[in-house]
């Protein structure tokens, strides 16, 4: 399936930023952005897709924009690759002030919170940071060459950008704790099987599917699917109150309105 062409005169490839006549850095991300999604590609090739500090900034970067202008995200790696892991060499020189101001947890959880949902699209590797990047969307698909896995016990550190609190909402504790605790990769079958994954394709298809569901997403109404993901996110703790609160904005909303009166116009023909 081609890149949609929805919007295509609004958004374009983001090329380096050039300081001084001079290019400061390769981007680590190649963004594509349409009307209603944006599509952010992890393109580090000769690190394998490995998260550094400067993919922390352009992810911020995107993010700022994301909540300015909510959109669908899709986030997938170039060359077959999701994303190897956080950059190992940045990760020795770390200190333990680094520790705590959560470098890459503080970047995934605000891509978790992105108004609008976020889809990662994974083919290859999603090793420990990567994988909790792809921990971070909303919804994941993958390809048969997906390997998801937290080797970080055996680097002397522990999965501590999401993993540790993710993986058991997506899986279960058990599956969580023997991935984390051994360090074991699993397979897409695998992934797909403990509900990691929700769907699996050929890697010539998987961009064309998660268009394919983010035209589903499309159209939807915008506000109610940020409301939904908003209820979703919510400790159970907020839950029903919540719900009612956001549905009382819905039930008021023009559009509401709009809509259920186009279904009622349908059923009559």
């Amino acid at each position: 399936m081609a890149e949609p062409t929805r919007g295509a005169a609004a958004g374009a490839s983001r090329t380096p930023e050039i300081v001084d006549g001079t290019e400061s850095h390769a981007s680590r991300l190649r963004v594509d952005a349409f009307d209603d999604r944006v599509i952010a590609t992890l393109d580090r090739p000769d690190r394998r897709n490995a998260i550094d500090q400067a993919m922390v900034d352009e992810l911020h970067a995107l993010c700022t924009e994301l909540e300015q202008r909510p959109r669908t995200l899709i986030l997938t790696g170039a060359g077959g690759i999701f994303a190897a892991g956080a950059d190992i060499a940045q990760l020795r020189e770390r200190t333990g002030d680094d520790a705590r101001r959560g470098i890459n947890a503080t970047v995934f959880d605000r891509i978790r919170h992105l108004p609008m949902p976020v889809v990662a699209a994974v083919d290859g590797f999603a090793l420990g940071g990567g994988a909790e990047l792809a921990y971070a969307a909303d919804i994941r698909i993958g390809t048969p060459r997906v390997r998801f896995g937290n080797p970080e016990p055996g680097l002397g550190i522990i999965a501590a950008a999401g993993a540790a609190w993710r993986l058991p909402e997506i899986v279960g504790h058990a599956r969580a704790s023997e991935l984390l605790l051994t360090a074991r990769v699993i397979d897409a079958d695998e992934a797909l099987a403990w509900g990691l994954l929700s769907s699996i394709h050929e890697p010539d298809d998987l961009r064309g599917a998660a268009h394919a569901i983010v035209d589903r997403i499309a159209a939807n109404s915008v506000r109610a699917t940020v409301l939904t993901k908003r209820a979703l996110l919510a400790p159970r703790a907020e839950h029903p109150a919540i719900d009612g609160e956001l549905q009382a904005e819905l039930f008021d909303s023009g559009d509401k309105r709009a809509r259920m009166t186009a279904f009622l116009e349908r059923k009559k023909r």
